[in-house]
């Protein structure tokens, strides 16, 4: 099932029933980082909370919400937003069961030189309540090989493991080189959508991304056999979106 609507998400997302979506994927606004055909006016902190509240109605429990965000710097200070929003989810309920890192290649380069260049976006992952077995992905196969671990416990001292090579993402900052190549001014990369729908959901599930913008999400969970609900605000990129989609 794909089901593509064009409008508001902050009205829409209210129409939806409770506990009836099995994961959230999706990146809002980033402040005024980027200039959405003009509608960056349309967010803010009273629309924000507003859909994490929607969101956390409408996740089953087990579920999993991935909120994809950066901050703006203003006057010499990032505005810090995006952990507002973390700290909102868990207000209204949520765990805050990761704080990832979508690490972007080749980028990061210094625009002022008294400013480190901005290379990542958090990658918040809010659940409800327990869920399971999801949260790890087997993207390579097994090699037989061992690698060795340390791991510092609450007393100090230090245990060591093992762990299998190439058993899957060992780590929650994930790498990527490039983006998808729409004409949305933001757009992630595929293979980011695939991983996290990979690890947070299974085949049949049904994915909502709010922000759908040019429908990254929707392309891939389609491919991966999930049903697909995407919202988006502009006429432009829902367009994009339902071509890419449909």
């Amino acid at each position: 099932m794909i089901k593509l609507i064009q409008g508001n998400s902050q009205h829409l997302l209210a129409q939806i029933h409770d506990e009836s979506i099995d994961m959230v994927l999706t990146s809002p606004p980033y402040d005024n980082i980027r200039s959405y055909n003009g509608n960056n006016s349309l967010w803010n902190e009273q629309v924000w909370t507003r859909v994490i509240e929607h969101l956390y109605r409408i996740i089953k429990t087990g579920g999993v919400v991935v909120w994809i965000v950066g901050d703006a710097t203003i006057d010499g200070s990032e505005t810090g937003t995006s952990f507002e929003q973390a700290l909102f989810a868990k207000k209204v309920g949520f765990n805050l069961h990761d704080t990832m890192i979508y690490q972007k290649f080749g980028s990061g380069l210094p625009h002022k030189s008294h400013r480190y260049g901005q290379s990542f976006e958090y990658m918040f992952i809010f659940s409800k309540g327990d869920i399971g077995d999801k949260g790890v992905i087997k993207t390579f196969p097994k090699t037989g090989k061992v690698g060795k671990t340390t791991r510092r416990q609450k007393d100090g001292s230090i245990k060591r493991g093992t762990y299998n090579i190439g058993g899957g993402k060992l780590s929650n900052i994930w790498q990527y080189a490039g983006e998808s190549k729409t004409d949305h001014p933001a757009p992630f990369p595929e293979n980011l959508a695939r991983d996290h729908i990979l690890s947070w959901s299974n085949e049949g599930d049904t994915i909502l991304d709010c922000f759908m913008g040019s429908g990254t999400t929707g392309k891939v969970a389609k491919d991966l056999n999930r049903s697909f609900i995407g919202i988006e605000l502009d006429f432009e990129y829902f367009d994009i979106a339902e071509s890419r989609i449909k």
